[in-house]
């Protein structure tokens, strides 16, 4: 580690919207974003969360009923529910790209300081949407935007492209010794 006289954090002075990652095969991305945007709300930003996976039909979500007691975080469930166990990829594409579309909006609007898109990387790993679409949508967003994109595999691009990435590694999960998706933790 650099030393006090080095170290390039005492020079920093600049300020711009982030691009931040959190990836990896661990619990905690969707939950990591929630914080940034708990932070956010209450610095007084307006943030959005695009879900790309999850929906509002099938799976009752915490956050959900958390955002509505909290002024300045929308959510949106834009998905189909889990992909990965798909019973229509090309729906499932169709509502990758309404939710791409809608993040684009979101984020160019001028409304919101921060917008969360929530599981684009299962998105893109699945190649419902192109990697370089959005990598190089991201290049070219509003400086003073903060994006966060969750989900595993984030693509070497992205990862590239990207100010702040963190990887969540899973080192021991309950699922594993047979214990079910808990209300308050998973959902």
């Amino acid at each position: 580690m650099a030393g006090p006289q080095e170290d390039p954090r005492l020079k920093a002075t600049k300020r711009k919207g982030l691009i931040i990652v959190h990836t990896g095969d661990g619990k905690g991305k969707t939950t990591a974003a929630l914080g940034l945007a708990m932070r956010a709300v209450g610095n007084g930003f307006r943030v959005l969360m695009i879900q790309f996976i999850k929906d509002d039909k099938q799976w009752h979500y915490g956050e959900l009923e958390s955002a509505k007691k909290l002024e300045g975080l929308e959510i949106r469930p834009m998905g189909e529910g889990f992909t990965w166990d798909t019973k229509n990829p090309e729906k499932d594409r169709q509502k990758a790209r309404e939710a791409w579309e809608a993040g684009k909006a979101a984020i160019a609007s001028g409304r919101y300081q921060m917008v969360i898109l929530d599981e684009l990387n299962y998105v893109m790993a699945y190649d419902y949407l192109p990697v370089d679409e959005v990598v190089t949508f991201l290049k070219s967003k509003p400086e003073e935007v903060h994006v966060v994109l969750t989900g595993r595999n984030a693509p070497p691009a992205l990862i590239e492209a990207a100010d702040l990435v963190t990887e969540m590694k899973q080192i021991k999960h309950p699922y594993y010794a047979g214990v079910k998706a808990q209300k308050g933790i998973e959902f």
